[in-house]
């Protein structure tokens, strides 16, 4: 009982913060602006330890390096913790592989979150200001779809296609978690 309450805490705390570290670097590689409410939350969050691994470890061709180890060391770091509890014993290639696909599989669910909020807000407010937010998140993924799915009405049907893909591509990422940890 003991080691599933306490892998269950690791789990949820450790993904939440891979979650914003991750959705901070997909911010910046996006272009996406921080001022905003979901922004500032992501920068109060985490600058905190960005800010220092900034120093040691630089960006490289528009991509925060930084932000991005930290997420992979925190989600390794997690799963070592998690195995360590349950009394298992993986090789540290299988924990840095499996964190490496975890963190791939994350960024998809967010852009699968991106794609279903934008929707939400496109149907019940399109004037929300959270609205922009989601469209620079989702646009440089929805732009190429579109030249090759029409509207059928006044309907975009780009935002279904996307969530096809991208529910598709977790199957293999799956597999590849599967396979990274020797399973």
């Amino acid at each position: 009982m003991f080691a599933q309450i306490a892998t269950f805490l690791i789990d949820t705390i450790a993904s939440f913060f891979v979650f914003l570290l991750l959705a901070r670097f997909h911010f910046q590689w996006l272009r996406v602006p921080f001022r905003n409410p979901m922004g500032e939350f992501l920068l109060a969050t985490t600058s905190w330890i960005v800010a220092p691994a900034r120093r040691v470890i630089p960006g490289l061709a528009g991509f925060d390096l930084a932000t991005l180890l930290l997420a992979w060391i925190v989600q390794a770091g997690a799963l070592w913790a998690q195995a360590a509890i349950v009394g298992s014993e993986p090789s540290a290639s299988a924990i840095a592989a499996v964190a490496a696909v975890d963190l791939l599989r994350y960024s998809v669910y967010i852009l699968i979150f991106a794609v279903f909020v934008q929707v939400a807000i496109s149907w019940i407010n399109p004037d929300a200001p959270m609205g922009p937010l989601f469209d620079y998140v989702t646009r440089p993924f929805l732009r190429p779809l579109r030249r090759y799915v029409p509207p059928v009405g006044r309907v975009d049907l780009t935002p279904m296609v996307l969530l096809i893909i991208l529910y598709v591509a977790l199957i293999p990422l799956n597999y590849l978690r599967l396979a990274a940890a020797g399973l």
